[in-house]
């Protein structure tokens, strides 16, 4: 089980990639900002999934298909911030 300081910072991670870039990270680019391997990170995202906080994986992958209030993958619900418009909402 993933400690709770890589919990928080994979969490920490994965929003500021959705407000900086509108799309969440590969969890190998999650694994390179945390300095852990793939199959490491694989692990984080998984057990971040599995605390409860609405999240979930695309099924059957190790890829984050939702991380309210941001879906990462495109839905009829666009966000705009600031007059930007680069996110979907769930």
């Amino acid at each position: 089980m993933t400690g709770m300081k890589i919990l928080d910072q994979a969490h920490q991670l994965m929003m500021g990639a959705f407000v900086e870039q509108g799309s969440a990270l590969h969890f190998t680019e999650l694994g390179a900002a945390l300095g852990l391997g793939p199959e490491a990170a694989k692990t984080v995202l998984r057990d971040l999934v599995a605390t409860g906080i609405p999240a979930w994986l695309y099924p059957d992958t190790d890829l984050l298909a939702s991380f309210a209030p941001f879906n990462n993958l495109p839905t009829h619900i666009r966000i705009t911030v600031g007059g930007v418009q680069q996110w979907w909402a769930q």
